[in-house]
């Protein structure tokens, strides 16, 4: 394998795609931005996994608030509230090594199948214990943590997809179109969650999530198969060791990881929404307060044409991250709440640019071959820093409020972005056209530029 300098050396720059025919009939201005469909266009098993991932997504977003909304209701703590991320971490750090691998053993679609079957039966006993008279507390934590777990054997088999079944010279695209699909069930989720917690209540909520669920399995069962390659070793402590080496010999990623969950850390405000929902009007207070930051999202992604065209992706992900963190301030200073829920999407519209580059960093640095393994890891730094947050975030509120708690969060937040970006120099300065896997990776030869990385 060569040496990380070696990989970086210069190269010639990619070539500018042509423009993406859905738009080319509108102003030059707005093709711009404007999101690149042909993924969907081109290819039917990605139409079918983005329409069945965004129908379960949805659900899984209105349970998102339901759970916590549940939790607080039978607590009446936001610290209550901040255990659940606690939970939940506690499963993915149990189970995500074990996903990655086997996202690069066995076949991704029927992993992810499977997961989502277990789902669905997580989401089926929410809604017995629900349904009770009285609803106890430890199965919701139970529940929470199950879900966590299966999402973590999920993710690196949904993620390992994508590049199965699209062009290589279309995954920035299918990032965008994926950050599209689930900011806009982060928006609509949380927000029909807000109304069905105000009216029928937590029942329905977790009764429509399960029905999501059954509509993902029926599309995924329409997919092709995605079997491993016929080379593919079988699940092992030794292939996790090499995910994870690969991942230290490219400090780029390391830069990713660590940037992400130190933003997430100490600016993660959500398990306070339930107590500061109360403050700003009840239940659809609370739905608004959890959609506002993917309303920020999804107007960044509509408007993500502009993101191709930029090669220092590290320091992009350092701007926006740090841009999150100042906005987390603004929402703790917020008096009035249609100005939270501004401050809220700005923040939300930082994190999905900070998400693009991030996706579009690890699609073009890692081999099909170990993107199982480091999707595991992805996945850590992703969800890490947003459960442990939601702790922090509980805990200091306890000890100084909660206007402070988020207030100093924010601030920490944008410390710890920048103390990230100057201890790791080849993060900061990551310049995409210098990657040298420049060779296509298509579905039907999927393991193409690994030769680049042997």
């Amino acid at each position: 394998m060569p040496e990380p300098d070696e990989r970086l050396s210069p190269a010639p720059p990619e070539p500018t795609p042509p423009p993406p025919a859905e738009v080319e009939g509108l102003p030059t201005g707005w093709r711009a931005v404007a999101p690149d469909l042909r993924p969907l266009r081109r290819h039917r098993d990605y139409r079918l996994l983005t329409v069945g991932q965004s129908v379960s997504f949805f659900g899984s977003m209105v349970t998102y608030v339901a759970v916590p909304y549940q939790v607080y209701e039978l607590t009446g703590s936001s610290l209550a509230v901040g255990m659940v991320g606690v939970v939940q971490m506690a499963a993915i750090l149990a189970l995500a090594f074990l996903g990655g691998a086997l996202a690069d053993a066995a076949d991704r679609r029927r992993l992810v199948r499977w997961s989502e079957a277990g789902e669905l039966a997580c989401c089926v006993a929410l809604l017995v214990n629900a349904s009770m008279d009285r609803p106890a507390l430890w199965p919701v934590f139970v529940l929470a943590a199950a879900m966590a777990g299966l999402n973590a054997i999920q993710r690196p088999a949904l993620q390992g997809l994508v590049p199965r079944i699209v062009d290589r010279d279309e995954l920035t695209a299918a990032g965008a179109i994926d950050a599209l699909t689930r900011t806009v069930g982060m928006i609509a989720g949380p927000a029909f969650a807000g109304v069905l917690l105000a009216g029928p209540g937590l029942e329905m909520a977790y009764a429509i999530d399960a029905a999501t669920f059954a509509v993902s399995l029926a599309a995924l069962a329409l997919m092709k198969a995605s079997p491993p390659p016929p080379d593919a070793e079988r699940p092992s402590v030794r292939q996790v060791v090499e995910g994870l080496r690969y991942a230290r010999s490219r400090p780029e990623l390391i830069g990713t990881y660590v940037i992400d969950m130190a933003a997430m850390f100490f600016g993660m405000p959500m398990a306070l929404f339930p107590e500061l929902a109360e403050r700003f009007g009840g239940s659809a207070a609370l739905g608004a307060l959890y959609a506002a930051p993917s309303v920020g999202a999804f107007l960044a992604t509509v408007t993500s044409g502009w993101t191709g065209r930029v090669h220092h992706h590290g320091r992009a992900i350092t701007v926006a991250a740090a841009g999150w963190g100042l906005a987390v301030v603004g929402f703790g200073l917020a008096p009035f709440l249609w100005l939270a829920l501004v401050a809220l999407a700005a923040a939300g519209a930082a994190d999905m640019v900070s998400g693009i580059f991030r996706m579009s960093m690890w699609n073009r640095t890692i081999p099909d071959h170990l993107r199982g393994r480091l999707a595991s890891i992805e996945m850590l730094s992703y969800t890490s820093g947003p459960l442990l947050g939601n702790a922090e975030a509980g805990a200091a509120a306890v000890l100084v409020g909660v206007r402070p708690a988020v207030v100093s969060g924010g601030v920490l937040c944008v410390i710890a972005v920048a103390g990230t970006a100057a201890v790791l120099p080849a993060f900061w300065a990551y310049d995409a056209r210098r990657d040298l896997q420049e060779s296509d990776i298509s579905p039907s030869n999927p393991g193409e530029g690994d030769a680049l990385l042997s």
